[in-house]
Formats: structure tokens, C-alpha cells, sequence
């Protein structure tokens, strides 16, 4: 990683070797800003504070090894980022104003991405971290992890049964707290259904009487004018010396007629004259047909007024014209029969729920056996770590119980609460001595017995549930003595098979890490690119004496130094 303008660091320099690394310097020297840096990379919150004095910005940059096959290279890929040569290029900026900006293999893309590969890249266990795993969810989630498929398999079951219970049981809900109003909404569909069937209405019926009635209103006038077109084309029998369009079309017909052979132009309007003829003869037809059909009823009309009126009753209500009201009464009577059907609905719902309530409890029932069965490997797993760090009469178990409520579902013959997880609260517990009666591990441990707990606990995941890279922060806080040995130890064990980075005040511990960094101030209060180093030979003895005996030079911590180093190779 390189850290630049954050905390006390101006510009450094942060080289992880695989195995196992120890971070170490004097109080306030910058070692947590690695753990910080760490985290940004990583999608955690970016706290303006955090940017050096007088720097506009604090930029975090890191390049981490993965597997192109990993979860993570496919994860990243699909937020288009490169992979450079199996590493992944990371980068993180903060500015002095609370602005955050995220970048991956190149990439711009949101903090959240960077989030989600937090999980499959590294676990961070630091003082805040371990007050996370005191919560009872996140035991519960742990012994999860830890018992694998035995647990997943049934738990994926559940889940899916204890969503569509949910929906269910919501829908059931609704229907019954929904009755009267429902009842209601019936009632007025019913209602409009028996109006609209009263009156028959028919498709396109209310255009067709407007046109009627148009028709029949005005039946004077249109017999008139009927009557008159056709005189004007046909003649008037009563005044056979008038002249008419029909008599003048033919006598221009035969005019014509009697010379069309002598040019054929004038045949061929002597033919379009002919053709009109025959027009007029249709219309005048059509004309003496219509006056004859022409319905002047006035009974009629009240009729049709009133029909029309029946039509516009039902129009004001259900819709804008008689198509409109059709749809109406087809959605309505659909709609009925949903409502009429509600009993039958309920009692449907009613057997699908006591069914799923019933699967639910089953479900619930193998998800309690599984982390039953985990829990007792789970715990004698971290008691034997705990042997080894130097609680050798320390027990860790697990207290998996549930709550009575009768709206529960049944499990070992009771109705117990339950939630999308299963009827179990799962609590870690410790009886740190012979005779101690099991506590929750927040109560019955102490900081330094804590610390060791989560150790133990980080170790046994790491058999089942690995990640590339474990990082604790000062995980060895209220250690001493042969303790602080015993965990130095772990973790090299731990880094055989992952890559561990420890912030550390402990010589102990400092002095099983593979690679040793030392963070160290200028005479100004920065730390620079120089500031980090590798400690090799003799400066490595220096800085486990001063971390001994807060003195570099005297002769008994270098030989403390110097023997905690050989009973850490002699180990590896």
C-alpha cells in the first residue's frame, strides 16, 4: 500500500510480504493508520478528519494479489476493472471537504464495490471489530458459517417457506381486516352490474340512435328536400312541361348521337354523357326510395328520445360513452367474482399457511439440530485454542435457545418465536476457570481473555472459512507474558496458510512475524516513505529490546530479544 496525507502520515510506503508481518513502533507513531488505509481500500467510511493538516486530500493506494478464477477477479471484471499482471489496483481518495472517490483495476466505480469484495479479500479483527461479534446475530451468523452445507442447505429452505408464509399470511390479512370494506365494494358492483344489465345496452347503440334521432327530428325537412331533388332530376308529374336534369341529359345524349361516328371525340363524351345519365337515374331512384322509407313518426322519436336517455344514465356513472360502460361491466363482474370468491379465498389461505407454519416448523427443527451439532465442534475447536494461549482451564460453548410465544410455529412440541433465520438465539459463552458457571463471553472474559477468545475463534474459522488475508489490530491489547508468546505462535501458525498482518505493541508477538515493519516519526511529527521499514538483524533486535525494556541499547532486553527470536525460529 502506499498512504499518503492521512493521520500522521505524509507519504509511505507499506510492503505485506505473504506469511506473517508485525507492524510495530511507538505509541502514536501511525501503526493504526495501516489498519485505517486497509479499510478504505476496502469500501469502509471516509472521515475527513482523517486528512493530514494543511493537505487538501489523503490518497490510499494498494495492489492485491487474486486468482483470476476468484469470486473477486469475476466480481471486478464486472465492474470493469483490469486485472495488471494477477493483481488488482486499488485506490481511495478522501478529501478535506468529506468527498470520497473510489477506484478499481482503473475503473471509476461506487465505494459500495469496493464493499462487497471486502468480505472475500480480508479479515479485519480490531478492538471495534470484536465488539461486533458480541452481538447475538453475528454469533448466530458465525456458527452458520461454521457449520456449512448442514445448516445452509435447510436454512435456504426455510427461508424460501418463510417468505411465501409472509405473503400469505399479508394476503389473508388483508382480506379479513378488509371485510366490510370489501363487502362494500361488492355491494356497488352488484348494484352497477344489475343498472347496466337492466338497460341492455349494445355495442355502438348510443351513435346510432343520436343519428336516428337527428334523422326523425328534422323528418319534414329531409322529405322536402328529397322530394325536391328528385323533381329536379326526374321530373314532376304534376307539371309535365317542366323541364328536368334527366330530359336535358338525353336530349344531349342524342344530340351527339346523331354525328359520333364522324369523330371520336365526341363519341367518347357522348358515352360520359351516357354514364351520367344513368347516375341520375340511380340517385333520383335512391331519392323516391328514401322519401318513402322516411319515418316521420313522432312515437317513434319519443322512442328513441327516451332510449337514449336510459343510455345517458349509464354513461354519467361508468364511463364516457356505451363502449366505455361495456369494459366497465366486464372488469366489474370480473372484479365480483374475485370479492364473491373471498371465503372460498380464505379458506385456501388458511391451509397454506398452516401448512407452511408446519414446514416452517420442521425447517426450524433442522436448523436447530445442525447448529446443535456444529456448536459442540465449534466449541471444543476454540477450547482447544484457548489451550494453547494459555487459558488451559477456559471452556467456550454455546447456549442455542428459544422463545415461547404462542403465535410462534412449533418446534420440540412447543410454539417457540421464530424469524427469517429460524426459531434459535445463539449465544457464545466462556467459564474462563474450573467452577465458573458459562457467561456471555462480553460479561465472563476480561479484555486480555477476550482478545485470546476472538483469536481462538478467528483461528477455527480459518479451517473452514478462509480468506487471503487476516489483519488484527492490537488483537493482543491487556496480553502479557507467556500469553503474548502463546498468541505470537498462533498467528505464525495461522500465516502458514494465509497472510497475517498484526499491529502490535507486544515483543512476544512481534517477534514470531516472518517480516517485521517498523513505523517511526521524523523530528516534525510526519511519517515519510522512509519512515516504514523492513527490520532485518540487528535493527530488529533494537527495536524488541526498546519494545522489552523502552531501551534500545541495554544488555539484558537484547538478550530477550534475541532469545524470543531463536524460540520463534526453533518453532517455525
Amino acid at each position: 500500500m502506499r498512504i499518503r496525507s492521512l493521520g500522521v502520515i505524509d507519504d509511505a510506503v507499506v510492503e505485506l510480504s505473504p506469511g506473517f508481518t508485525a507492524v510495530t513502533g511507538e505509541t502514536g507513531a501511525g501503526k493504526t493508520m495501516v489498519v485505517t488505509s486497509l479499510g478504505l481500500l476496502l469500501g469502509g467510511r471516509a472521515d475527513p478528519a482523517l486528512v493530514r493538516i494543511g493537505a487538501g486530500k489523503a490518497v490510499v493506494e494498494g495492489r492485491i494479489t487474486v486468482p483470476e478464477d476468484a469470486a473477486v477477479a469475476v466480481r471486478a471484471e464486472e465492474a470493469g476493472a483490469e486485472l495488471d499482471d494477477g493483481a488488482l489496483l486499488i485506490s481511495r481518495t478522501v478529501s478535506a471537504e468529506g468527498r470520497s472517490r473510489a477506484h478499481l483495476g482503473g475503473r471509476s466505480v461506487p465505494v459500495g464495490v469496493l464493499a462487497e469484495l471486502a468480505d472475500e479479500l480480508v479479515a479485519v479483527h480490531g478492538q471495534t471489530d470484536q465488539q461486533g461479534l458480541l452481538k447475538l446475530s453475528r454469533q448466530r451468523q458465525a456458527l452458520d458459517r461454521y457449520a456449512g452445507d448442514a445448516v445452509a442447505v435447510p436454512l435456504a429452505k426455510y427461508g424460501e417457506a418463510y417468505k411465501r408464509l409472509r405473503a400469505v399470511s399479508a394476503e389473508l390479512d388483508e382480506i379479513t381486516t378488509r371485510a366490510r370494506e370489501r363487502a362494500q365494494e361488492a355491494e356497488m358492483l352488484r348494484y352497477g352490474l344489475d343498472e347496466i344489465a337492466a338497460v341492455e345496452p349494445r355495442a355502438g347503440e348510443d351513435t346510432e340512435l343520436a343519428e336516428e334521432a337527428e334523422r326523425l327530428g328534422h323528418a319534414e325537412a329531409l322529405a322536402s328536400a328529397a322530394a325536391a331533388a328528385h323533381a329536379a332530376l326526374a321530373g314532376n308529374p304534376e307539371d309535365p312541361e317542366g323541364v328536368d336534369a334527366g330530359t336535358l341529359v338525353a336530349g344531349a345524349q342524342r344530340a351527339l348521337e346523331a354525328v359520333r361516328s364522324h369523330d371520336p371525340a365526341l363519341a367518347a363524351l357522348a358515352d360520359r354523357i351516357g354514364e351520367i345519365g344513368i347516375l341520375l337515374r340511380d340517385a333520383a331512384g335512391d331519392l323516391a326510395g328514401y322519401a318513402d322509407d322516411l319515418d316521420a313518426d313522432p312515437l317513434r322519436l319519443a322512442a328513441v328520445e327516451e332510449r337514449r336517455a336510459a343510455l345517458t344514465g349509464l354513461t354519467r356513472k361508468y364511463g364516457e360513452d356505451i363502449a366505455a360502460v361495456l369494459a366497465w361491466a366486464e372488469n366489474g363482474a370480473a372484479r365480483l367474482t374475485e370479492l364473491d370468491g373471498d371465503d372460498e379465498r380464505i379458506g385456501e389461505l388458511t391451509a397454506e399457511r398452516d401448512a407452511l407454519r408446519a414446514e416452517l416448523g420442521g425447517l426450524a427443527q433442522a436448523l436447530t439440530d445442525a447448529r446443535t451439532e456444529a456448536a459442540e465442534r465449534f466449541a471444543a475447536a476454540v477450547t482447544a485454542e484457548l489451550a494453547s494461549l494459555a487459558m488451559p482451564h477456559a471452556r467456550v460453548s454455546f447456549d442455542i435457545r428459544q422463545t415461547e410465544d404462542p403465535d410462534g410455529v412449533e418446534v420440540g412440541g412447543r410454539p417457540v418465536a421464530y424469524g427469517p433465520a429460524g426459531a434459535d438465539e445463539v449465544e457464545l459463552l466462556l467459564a474462563p476457570h474450573p467452577g465458573a458457571p458459562p457467561r456471555p463471553i462480553a460479561k465472563g472474559a476480561s479484555g486480555g481473555e477476550l482478545s485470546r477468545v476472538m483469536l481462538a475463534v478467528e483461528v477455527v474459522f480459518a479451517g473452514t472459512d478462509p480468506v487471503p488475508t487476516y489483519l488484527f489490530d492490537e488483537v493482543d491489547a491487556g496480553v502479557g507474558g507467556k500469553a503474548a508468546v502463546e498468541i505470537g505462535r498462533r498467528l505464525a501458525r495461522l500465516a502458514k496458510t494465509a497472510q497475517v498482518v498484526v499491529v502490535t505493541h507486544l515483543p512476544q508477538v512481534a517477534a514470531f512475524a516472518d517480516r517485521q515493519l517498523l513505523v517511526e516519526k521524523t523530528n516534525d511529527g510526519s511519517v515519510t516513505r522512509s519512515g516504514v521499514k523492513v527490520l532485518d538483524g540487528e535493527d530488529r533486535v533494537r527495536e524488541l529490546s526498546r519494545m522489552l525494556a523502552g531501551q534500545e541499547d541495554s544488555e539484558t532486553a537484547r538478550a530477550h530479544a534475541e532469545e524470543l527470536l531463536a524460540t520463534a525460529r526453533a518453532d517455525r
